[in-house]
């Protein structure tokens, strides 16, 4: 069997009403070859295994390096199956992570690895992005606020102020303040004419966050009316 085919590690309960759904579909991919291995845990047995995994909700699946929590389909562990057989998926992972309100868990994988903070941010450009979800990124960017995974990708977030969609001129901008990379200013600056309203009022917050006075910001660069007054 290759090499790149994921084992599985499933927690359930007896009176679990996923659980048993979830162990079907699990062992349906054992059959087919998708899964290595299934290991499934009652922790009404050994709970002291759920104790040492962390877990606070059954069902609870381990799928290659995943964790996931809550019922699972069958198509659903199969694409997580191939994902983790392939070595990717990890920006979809993070997603899934914010999704289900998991941030700490989400904060902890982007401080270990911080390369996943730029696919994510990359997302913002996306014309149909859910608002949970943007809402969630912004979350887990506040969390990181000052880090040097945040100052790294300044560049990007700069380049994200050139969007076409207010929402993500405003998101970029309000990110660089966080980052508190003081270089972006003139990047902000320019946003203190951008036709939108509120890329024009979090640009003019940002560049107070960067302790950039008002008065150098825009030297030369006349305020919109009604910004700033």
């Amino acid at each position: 069997m290759p090499d790149s085919v994921p084992d599985a590690l499933l927690l359930i309960t007896g009176t679990c009403p996923h659980c048993a759904a979830t162990a079907e579909a699990a062992l349906r991919l054992v059959k087919e070859g998708r899964l290595g291995r299934l290991e499934v845990v009652n922790l009404d047995v050994r709970p002291e295994r759920g104790a040492q995994l962390g877990a606070r909700s059954v069902p609870w699946l381990r799928l290659g390096a995943f964790e996931l929590t809550g019922g699972q389909s069958y198509k659903n562990l199969a694409d997580w199956a191939a994902r983790a057989a392939a070595g990717g998926g990890w920006t979809e992972y993070v997603v899934d992570l914010l999704t289900h309100r998991e941030l700490e868990r989400a904060v902890a994988l982007v401080r270990e690895h911080p390369d996943r903070l730029a696919d994510l941010l990359a997302l913002l450009a996306d014309d149909e992005l859910d608002l949970g979800l943007r809402i969630g990124i912004s979350a887990l960017v506040e969390e990181l606020a000052g880090s040097a995974t945040l100052r790294a990708l300044v560049p990007q977030l700069e380049q994200l102020t050139l969007s076409a969609r207010p929402q993500t001129r405003a998101d970029a901008c309000h990110f660089l303040g966080l980052a508190g990379d003081a270089a972006a200013g003139p990047t902000v600056r320019r946003l203190l004419d951008d036709e939108d309203a509120e890329v024009r009022e979090i640009a003019g917050e940002t560049l107070a966050v960067l302790d950039i006075p008002a008065e150098e910001a825009v030297a030369g660069h006349p305020r919109p009316p009604g910004v700033g007054r």
